[in-house]
């Protein structure tokens, strides 16, 4: 794949805290990527996330669909969201992305923010919507944008729908590769690293499943228990930033430090927190039998190639966290209503689709599941140009 379109450093003038655009390509004039907020974010990871979308909204392409793929891009924000300037810094970036916002790229929530605060820093910053580049390409601009609206106030046991589509996806992408492993869902055991929007929904979803978490991690430590841990009493203990209020915890459950999650006794790992989690070294206290990539680039690329070599699968970023990006689209290009059962069965359907897809191909190029998922978007990619154009 060729290098980016646009990349950019804008530096804050009051703070001198830098902010990253990167647009990795444009498809039909428009690119998608979210925001994300973190101290340490650097041009370097930006980059490598605005590629992830670009291969995300391929791996969606569905002829017979209303979704029709954009680019891929993304944001960054080199500041710690919970520092007390967090918020005014966003109105500042916002501002000063609001031509690009306007014209090519849409964004929304990721890691370090969520969809509400983007939107509210969005109109502070003279916005319409943080995803208004898009308006031009739907039939009817109004009916989408209600129907999106409407999916956005679903609630599914006092959890909003944009919260759990994400986790749906990551669980059932999991499910998919125990599937064809034979494996069965009981007695199979989950390790979570962080319990915000995505690994919390994706605990939910598979304890829901049949499976047991035993371990879950946060800023303060990792909470275990080999019985299987509280997860419906963990998510109601959480704060705004996935933290789990201690005085949650059961007499039989155990504290234990915050890396404590890698080797803990389970067959499905889950980094659902931050990038780079996982490196040469760390890899080598995983004993789990799949890692299911939640988080966006958790797992380094000389680890995963460490725990290849050791039998254990990576199921990819690009695939299995794709289904929050995929389900914006569906539901405003009108594949699906403001429904939370229907938007879960089609998660459900697209991602078990995909996965089986790359598993099926890595397992006949004598590859891993992340070289199938490019070599699949190495196929489409052409196909989308032609059809539709692209800058890059």
């Amino acid at each position: 794949m060729t290098a980016p379109l646009m990349s950019l450093t804008w530096t804050d003038h009051l703070t001198g805290r830098q902010g990253f655009l990167v647009v990795d390509r444009l498809v039909r004039g428009v690119a998608s990527g979210g925001l994300r907020m973190r101290a340490g974010c650097t041009l370097e990871e930006v980059a490598g996330l605005a590629r992830g979308m670009t291969m995300k909204e391929a791996l969606h392409y569905n002829p017979e669909g209303r979704y029709i793929p954009l680019g891929g891009a993304k944001g960054g924000i080199d500041c710690d969201p919970q520092d007390p300037g967090a918020y005014g810094l966003l109105v500042r970036y916002l501002r000063a992305m609001r031509p690009h916002i306007e014209s090519f790229w849409t964004t929304g929530e990721d890691l370090g923010l969520t969809q509400d605060l983007v939107d509210r820093a969005a109109a502070e910053a003279g916005l319409v919507s943080s995803i208004q580049a898009v308006y031009p390409l739907l039939d009817d601009e109004a009916t989408a944008r209600r129907r999106l609206a409407d999916a956005f106030v679903v609630e599914v046991d006092g959890i909003g729908l944009d919260e759990l589509v994400g986790g749906c996806g990551v669980a059932e992408s999991a499910l998919a590769a125990l599937d064809r492993a034979g494996v069965p869902y009981a007695g199979t055991r989950v390790a979570v690293q962080g319990l915000g929007t995505m690994g919390g929904a994706t605990a939910r979803f598979l304890t829901r499943a049949g499976l047991t978490v035993v371990a879950v991690a946060d800023i303060k430590g990792t909470m275990v228990n080999p019985a299987g841990l509280d997860v419906e009493t963990l998510l109601a203990a959480r704060d705004a930033y996935g933290t789990v209020d201690r005085a949650a915890l059961r007499p039989e459950d155990r504290e234990l430090p915050g890396d404590a999650w890698l080797s803990a006794d389970a067959e499905v790992l889950v980094p659902a927190a931050v990038s780079y989690a996982i490196d040469a070294a760390e890899q080598e206290r995983i004993t789990a039998r799949w890692i299911v990539e939640a988080a966006n680039m958790p797992v380094l690329p000389e680890a995963e190639e460490l725990l290849a070599a050791r039998g254990v699968t990576v199921l990819p970023d690009v695939v299995v966290n794709s289904g929050t990006n995929a389900w914006w689209w569906w539901t405003l290009f009108g594949d699906i209503g403001a429904d939370a059962d229907e938007a879960f069965a089609h998660t459900r359907r697209s991602m078990r689709a995909l996965v089986e897809q790359m598993l099926a191909r890595a397992e006949a190029d004598g590859t891993t599941p992340r070289a199938a998922a490019h070599a699949i978007v190495a196929d489409r990619l052409p196909v989308i140009a032609e059809r539709f154009g692209w800058y890059r």
